[in-house]
């Protein structure tokens, strides 16, 4: 008896002990733990995505890609493969299970001396506990403070908010977070449709996804997956049957397929940085966004072809740099291989570098990165003469030699015609291509709604990130010459208003010399109508308009419309000596179309979060009427327009019928072969530096550009109407190619009256070049003022002037809007 007594002393002795340095212990490592209450909240990082207009995928930015799905919208035999591998115990136990810890103890004492992985005794509240707050640290103390917190997870969480956070966490390999994007990557499933075989696969990874990649241990992947189907099978999750026909499936990885994606880097980038000023980075990189983009990819094509198309045209006019991408390449022996190992820069998807083998007196044959051989005939050469300083050319090509050396790589495109069409190559002919020099953007926008449809910033992203459609401050030239005249027609004129085309001279001041704007042509024409003298871009008749209403004035317009933030104010801004973006140059133009309504530019219609609630949109109207489930036949609601009023709706349409008269008779002639109702406005600088043409359908805007980067001349006569008005000119053919011809809108109240074209006048019979002008109430034109009112009070303010005739030309130097 007496020993019984010892005997049970010394055990509850020894167990005070244990738990008394059991809790020691819990306290010691339980000092200082990470805050496990964050778990309620805890979003996992997430991919933002971002779409085009119709929904397809332009970008994905993410930290880790990752689907999270609800444990309620996990099907439960995916549910059921994780509990039998992982922690078949997970829903009875309290964080830790002893059964577990013992089972591995005596598993891995068994296997001893073996090559079998070390069993594990973690439960999944581990498991996050680790992941979450702890980290992959090896040690007794980790392990500790692993159990502390997994008590705590499972007083603090339900077992499916646990279970949750585990499955949409874990990394399964083959760059998946979460088992969503596993049945993708692996399977190309969603987790509804994948197959017993599968899921039990997907339960095989989480501890050594490399150790079970099928496409390197196939045998050690399909036994271990057939062990989760046993462990299925036990634990009651699937029958036998369903376990027989899950273990004779061969494990079979399906690449996912690849979304249909549309390409606009200048665009995507702009969105990017957009999200990250707006979200931060860790917003954009693990927030989960998703973001529907205005871009219309249809018009991103195009916009892409056409720039590219225009800026190869301007680049053959001024001939060849004489920069081919490497020089003296061995001819012989192993040629194909040094070519083939050649960095190449990005470029027209059918161009592609080619060695200059040989040179003959009427071509040059070449070898391609395939082995095979080409040539490139003497008239594909022609165009290449050497370029000269001012973008001048130098003498003719007579043969070969004089562009190409053997061993030059060079870019060269398959043609199948001569250049005029008329003669067919035979197979394997090619042209000399080059990277074009010069710069340009173009910018699509919707007049109404501000929205982007189009941007592309430059010849290549990958090979210059600077976007020349929004970052590049350039001179408009006479581009900016509309925002004169809409202040001018809101002070007194009327399009028909005659202004004095003459001689116009401003004493600047010490030291400063005169300043003596002319002409493109440098002739001086008289008296003209103000529409005239915007279709023929009169730098004198603007200049002394701009005098006339006071300098004042054009910069409250220039400010209103969104070209500048604040116009300098000096005579020369009259005709584009400032500086703008094409971005806010075309966005000015669309709201003189729109009817003269403010409207913000926009990349974003919708920004979304996570859980699908919209945290952004660009249309802030509100139509509580929309949300009716049933009109019962009443009329469709009616949205309130509460945007600012820019300018009279009357005046931005006799701004767009005076533009419209430019592609008509003007400068812009060019673009009449689209053969639509389109307006618009060449610019060009001092020197040719920078060429313009910004315009307008009545529901489209577009804005082109070019221009070297580091500024200087473009060439003799490159002008907005010779080198960009022909981008827009293309761009407008094909976005418009299956729509109707639509006029220009008229807003209520503006009189039409017929005009002489040529000198503004009530038009008589028998006049030949007759249109109809648009007059505001009270301003038309009457036997006793036969071009309409006419401004009263204004005079000029600064200049000294003087009449001259026809061709005189004054001495003086040209400035900054020239054409």
């Amino acid at each position: 008896m007496k020993w019984l007594v010892r005997g049970l002393t010394a055990l509850i002795f020894c167990g005070i002990v244990g738990v008394t340095g059991a809790a020691a212990m819990f306290w010691y490592f339980g000092q200082d733990l990470p805050d496990y209450a964050q778990l309620h909240d805890y979003q996992p990082p997430m991919v933002t995505r971002v779409h085009a207009g119709d929904g397809r995928l332009m970008a994905e930015y993410a930290v880790e890609r990752r689907i999270f799905v609800p444990i309620s919208a996990i099907p439960k035999p995916v549910i059921g493969a994780f509990l039998s591998a992982e922690d078949k115990n997970f829903y009875e136990h309290p964080g830790i299970d002893i059964n577990g810890i013992g089972r591995a103890v005596v598993s891995n004492i068994a296997n001893l001396g073996s090559n079998r992985r070390q069993a594990g005794g973690s439960t999944i509240t581990q498991q996050v506990a680790k992941n979450f707050l702890l980290g992959n640290e090896v040690s007794l103390r980790r392990k500790v403070r692993e159990a502390i917190l997994a008590f705590r997870l499972e007083q603090a969480l339900t077992k499916d908010r646990i279970l949750e956070l585990y499955l949409n966490e874990i990394y399964l390999g083959f760059g998946s977070y979460g088992v969503a994007t596993a049945a993708l990557n692996y399977f190309n499933r969603s987790l509804n449709d994948l197959t017993v075989a599968e899921a039990a696969y997907l339960a095989v990874l989480p501890k050594a996804p490399n150790n079970y990649n099928p496409n390197q241990h196939m045998d050690r992947a399909k036994a271990r997956r057939d062990w989760v189907i046993d462990r299925m099978q036990e634990d009651g999750v699937i029958n036998a049957a369903d376990a027989a026909a899950a273990k004779i499936q061969l494990i079979t990885i399906r690449k996912r397929d690849s979304e249909e994606t549309v390409r606009a880097d200048y665009f995507s980038e702009e969105v990017r940085k957009e999200l990250a000023a707006r979200f931060g980075d860790a917003g954009l990189y693990k927030g989960g966004l998703s973001v529907r983009t205005t871009l219309d990819p249809k018009f991103q094509t195009i916009a892409d072809r056409v720039l590219k198309d225009g800026m190869i045209a301007y680049d053959r006019r001024h001939g060849w740099r004489g920069q081919p991408l490497a020089k003296e390449l061995p001819v012989t022996g192993d040629w194909q291989r040094q070519l083939t190992a050649l960095a190449v820069p990005p470029v027209v998807p059918n161009w592609e570098p080619a060695l200059v083998l040989k040179l003959e007196n009427d071509g040059a044959e070449i070898g391609l990165r395939n082995g095979q051989k080409g040539r490139i005939p003497m008239a594909e050469l022609t165009w290449a003469r050497a370029t000269q300083p001012d973008q001048k050319l130098g003498p003719p090509v007579r043969r070969p030699a004089d562009v190409l050396a053997a061993g030059d790589v060079i870019l060269a495109e398959p043609v199948q015609t001569t250049p005029d069409g008329k003669t067919k190559y035979p197979a394997n002919t090619f042209g000399l291509r080059q990277i074009p020099d010069v710069g340009g953007g173009l910018i699509a926008l919707d007049p109404h709604t501000g929205r982007v449809l189009a941007m592309t910033g430059g010849w290549s992203f990958e090979i210059s990130q600077f976007n020349r459609a929004i970052q590049a401050q350039r001179q408009p030239g006479s581009s900016f010459k509309p925002f004169v005249y809409m202040a001018a027609l809101d002070n007194g004129f009327t399009p028909s208003t005659v202004v004095l085309d003459a001689p116009f001279v401003i004493d600047q001041g010490a030291g400063l010399g005169k300043w003596k704007p002319l002409n493109y042509t440098e002739r001086f024409y008289g008296p003209v109508p103000l529409r005239t003298a915007l279709e023929q871009s009169l730098n004198l008749v603007t200049v002394r308009v701009a005098d006339m209403i006071g300098t004042d004035r054009v910069a409250d317009y220039a400010q209103r419309f969104g070209v500048v933030d604040r116009l300098p104010r000096f005579l020369s801004m009259s005709i584009g000596a400032g500086e703008t973006t094409l971005l806010r140059l075309t966005t000015a133009y669309a709201m003189i179309v729109n009817g003269g309504r403010q409207i913000t530019p926009t990349l974003i219609d919708r920004i979304q979060d996570r859980d699908g609630k919209t945290i952004f949109r660009h249309d802030r109207r509100t139509c509580d009427s929309c949300l009716r489930a049933d009109w019962s036949g009443d009329a469709p609601p009616n949205q309130i327009d509460d945007r600012a009023q820019v300018v009279e709706a009357s005046t931005a349409y006799q701004m767009t019928s005076m533009l419209q008269g430019v592609v008509d008779r003007g400068t812009g002639t060019i673009i009449k072969s689209v053969g639509k109702p389109l307006a618009g406005k060449t610019g060009t600088t001092n020197d040719y530096t920078d060429a313009w043409f910004v315009g307008f359908s009545p529901d489209l805007a577009v804005g082109v550009f070019l221009g070297f980067d580091t500024p200087r001349t473009l060439g003799v006569r490159e002008t907005g109407g010779g080198s960009a008005a022909p981008i827009f000119r293309d761009f407008m053919a094909a976005a418009l190619a299956d729509k109707p011809g639509i006029p220009f809108r008229i807003p209520p109240g503006v009189r039409l009256v017929r005009i002489n074209a040529e000198t503004g006048a009530m038009a008589s019979a028998g006049d030949a070049k007759v249109i109809f002008e648009a007059f505001k109430p009270g301003t038309e034109p009457r036997p006793d003022r036969p071009n309409g009112a006419q401004p009263v009070g204004l005079a000029p303010t600064q200049a000294s002037t003087t009449s001259s005739g026809g061709a005189q030309s004054p001495v003086g130097e040209s400035v900054p809007g020239l054409y």
